[in-house]
């Protein structure tokens, strides 16, 4: 029955063998005829990006695939195997960019959408022969012929049948978060993606002063004070510890632990008392080189909670509250803004003042924590339990020095327009120049500078670019709401080894967070919500079809003309980006006198009905193996896309926010 083996067997003679015959005799397709009428096991593979070529990783990956439908096929099940090709997403960018000699959004948008979107589509075929030909040879059996692609117009109308379904049942929602972001390229990363581009460098690690606000209860801390001075010429700080000096200009709060001691470390030489964790005393004293600082008492982490500081940079704290807080009262600076709580208690200083938090520790630093909540998820997320306390949590604004590029904005005039991290140096210097108090006394905002080794990522798509925590709008699934059942379920689950089920895969859910599923980019998706800009209503669409048969649709000519211009051009294209954001349609809430407060603003377009015009931003999502998440998109381009119109519904966001995208993940 069996053919005798040969002394010396050629390995790969023998597979060729076989897949000629299991070609010659179809057997694939004889293992689907076999099964027909079976109870069916759908499989659609997660699939590559075709325009890159594939590496031994990818023979695992589809080894590993090809056992489940062959094992449910040997059980008697109807197996159709569905491949596909991911044609979508940061892959296909950062390729396109290579052969264009281009690096950043900017240069994006400079170069056109509308044509990179194109030179996109040219390449994500490119070599789709390599990876069939990697497929067969792995005696992976799955259907290339039909395959499903993540740019044609029926995956994509797909994908908006299902976040339809989501938005319909309000789980589906917009909101901020903190995200590893890739400045130059302007996205945000995955975990994963984050996770390949770690290594060590050495960052300025410098000790700051922030002078404590000597009010009643601040001084309390102080009595018996020096009592030749008098209590109000105590100059008085807390001591900070940051490894990114260019988030100081950010800073809103300092954190402490409630339960860690603090001591009051008085300086005989200077007369300055500086309050860190008493644990680190003779540790800093070390650094900093001090042996005449003495210890008058400590007191409870507790009991500097809501004290008041002044930042190490004012350009937040002198400028008028109503600029970044739109309720404030005219003329009040941003430093003296007050605002009520939820309780009776009196009205604190909104910003620069002592918080608790559980995420400080002891193991580095002095156990005060510079809180900029843009730059840090857990600092983002102390932000958002302190606005809660508010009556309107809105009185706790999110200071942002920095554009999405990286670079510092208006906000931080001497390093406007400057990256970031180039700019720690002259910020160190700076703050080694600037005095902590008076003009009398020679104290300088900066205790102590030295340099800190540790791990940080870089983008592995581009290893000399650092990426920086930064704040972005996205789209939300509410997985937090079945995060019960979830867990629930995992216990009825036999796992294999059994750690998994209360190990990895049972922390996972344990600390699941509502789903983000959008990323900043311009080949995707667009996610199929379409938002008033004069009422903010939005609704969602699940198809083209039912798109262009919303009442009074306007913008169709847009593709219609470059589809004239280019009859070549695919049709798949008319869902993608410029055109697809230039679509708009009459809002059925709006009346004819709809107004807007921003209706000075406005930016132009055909007339409609009602309201007023502002900016409109679009949103794309990202599909990575079957299951959301995120990958990216930009800013409003202009030129062919069709400015908003009042009273209208157009894809975007209701506030000024870049775009978002959904693509297909590769092996």
């Amino acid at each position: 029955m069996f053919n005798e083996l040969p002394s010396n067997f050629d390995f790969p003679a023998m597979e060729k063998e076989t897949l000629q015959f299991w070609e010659d005799h179809r057997v694939y397709d004889q293992s689907l005829e076999a099964r027909k009428g079976g109870k069916p096991f759908v499989f659609f593979e997660g699939p590559p990006t075709a325009n890159g070529l594939p590496h031994p990783g990818h023979c695992l990956t589809r080894a590993m695939k090809d056992l489940f439908p062959r094992y449910k096929t040997m059980t008697g099940h109807y197996c159709l195997r569905k491949g596909g090709w991911d044609t979508h997403g940061l892959p296909v960018e950062v390729e396109v960019c290579k052969e264009l000699g281009i690096h950043s959004k900017e240069d994006i948008e400079a170069y056109g959408v509308e044509p990179f979107n194109r030179k996109c589509l040219e390449s994500v075929f490119r070599y789709t022969k390599e990876w069939e030909t990697l497929t067969r040879r792995l005696g992976f059996w799955v259907n290339l012929e039909e395959a499903y692609v993540t740019y044609h117009k029926s995956y994509i109308e797909s994908v908006w049948w299902s976040l339809k379904r989501l938005f319909d049942a309000g789980m589906l929602y917009q909101g901020h978060k903190i995200v590893w972001w890739w400045a130059q390229g302007g996205t945000a990363l995955s975990s994963g993606e984050v996770g390949q581009g770690y290594r060590e460098v050495d960052d300025p690690s410098v000790f700051v002063r922030f002078p404590i606000v000597m009010d009643g209860r601040a001084k309390s801390l102080f009595s018996p004070g020096p009592q030749d001075q008098g209590d109000s010429k105590i100059n008085a700080s807390f001591l900070v510890w940051t490894t990114t000096p260019w988030t100081l200009s950010s800073n809103t709060f300092a954190a402490v632990h409630n339960d860690f001691d603090y001591a009051i470390v008085h300086d005989e030489e200077t007369g300055e008392r500086l309050i860190f964790a008493a644990a680190l005393v003779e540790q800093i004293a070390k650094k900093a080189k001090k042996k005449s600082w003495k210890i008058e008492k400590t007191v409870k982490g507790a009991d500097l909670v809501g004290l008041s500081y002044k930042p190490p940079f004012d350009y937040y704290r002198k400028r008028p509250a109503r600029d970044l807080v739109t309720h404030a009262e005219p003329g009040i600076p941003l430093g003296d803004f007050r605002a009520p709580l939820n309780s009776d208690a009196a009205m604190p200083y909104v910003l620069w003042r002592v918080l608790h938090a559980d995420f400080v520790t002891l193991d580095s630093g002095t156990g005060l924590v510079h809180e900029a909540p843009a730059f840090g998820e857990v600092d983002y997320d102390l932000l958002q339990q302190e606005r809660k306390r508010f009556k309107n949590p809105d009185s706790v604004p999110l200071l942002c020095a920095v554009a999405p590029n990286g670079k510092f904005t208006d906000d931080a005039p001497p390093y406007k327009g400057r990256w970031v991290k180039e700019c720690d140096k002259d910020i160190v210097r700076e703050l080694k120049e600037k005095k902590a108090y008076s003009a009398t006394v020679d104290i300088p905002v900066l205790l102590h500078q030295e340099q800190y080794r540790h791990d940080y990522p870089f983008c592995w798509r581009a290893d000399q670019d650092p990426l920086i925590q930064y704040p972005r709008k996205s789209w939300f699934i509410r997985t937090t709401q079945f995060k019960d059942d979830m867990l629930a379920n995992n216990e009825h689950i036999n796992w294999l080894p059994d750690h998994i089920k209360g190990g990895r895969f049972g922390k996972f859910l344990e600390s699941n967070v509502d789903w983000s599923l959008s990323r900043e980019r311009y080949w995707g998706t667009p996610l199929p919500i379409w938002v008033c800009e004069s009422c903010g209503q939005m609704e969602a669409v699940d198809s083209y079809d039912a798109l262009v048969a919303k009442p009074g649709v306007a913008g169709l000519e847009v593709w219609e003309n470059a589809k004239k211009n280019e009859p070549s051009l695919s049709d798949h294209l008319k869902v993608h980006k410029p055109y697809i954001d230039a679509i708009t349609y009459a809002c059925h809430k709006c009346d004819t006198h709809a107004a807007s407060p921003i209706q000075s603003r406005a930016v132009g377009g055909r007339s409609s009905r009602g309201g007023s015009s502002a900016r409109s931003h679009r949103l794309l999502v990202r599909l990575r193996r079957h299951a959301l998440r995120p990958m990216g998109l930009s800013a409003c381009e202009q030129g062919n896309v069709r400015k908003p119109v009042p009273g209208r519904l157009h894809l975007g966001s209701p506030r000024p926010d870049p775009r978002l995208v959904l693509f297909a993940d590769s092996d």
